[in-house]
């Protein structure tokens, strides 16, 4: 191997490798989906606990046990009528507790358990395809 073929491999292997759970950080939200689908990442992760960084937007009612996660700052709620307008770049995000409301442009890491498919809130209504369960934020 010459050096120039080992610096090249070298400088592409960071791009192929595929992005890993939790025991390297928290998975950034693109990762769970592929072109507005469910991504095999996310399907592989299902029922497991992830964390997952992002923004939490503003909260749909005041005490909430729930909030939705953007990738990237949004001042108000995504709120979407069902599935098939459940845009790419959100999570909801169910808690134990009721929520301590988290500035919208502050980055946080969710942890909890992964469910996929369609999903309607009984107390909001909300509608997710994409969604933690059990979860906690710092």
């Amino acid at each position: 191997m010459t050096r120039r073929t080992f610096l090249t491999a070298s400088l592409a292997a960071p791009m192929l490798a595929r992005p890993a759970l939790a025991a390297e950080g928290p998975i950034k939200l693109r990762y769970l989906y592929d072109r507005k689908a469910i991504s095999e990442l996310a399907k592989s992760s299902q029922g497991k606990r992830i964390s997952v960084d992002g923004y939490m937007a503003p909260p749909l009612k005041a005490e909430s046990n729930f909030f939705v996660l953007t990738r990237r700052p949004m001042s108000v709620c995504p709120f979407c009528e069902n599935e098939a307008e459940w845009p790419s770049d959100i999570l909801a995000v169910y808690t134990k507790r009721v929520v301590d409301v988290v500035p919208y442009n502050v980055k946080i890491i969710t942890s909890g358990i992964l469910e996929l498919g369609s999903y309607r809130d009984p107390e909001t209504g909300f509608v997710s395809l994409v969604r933690l369960m059990n979860a906690s934020y710092e």
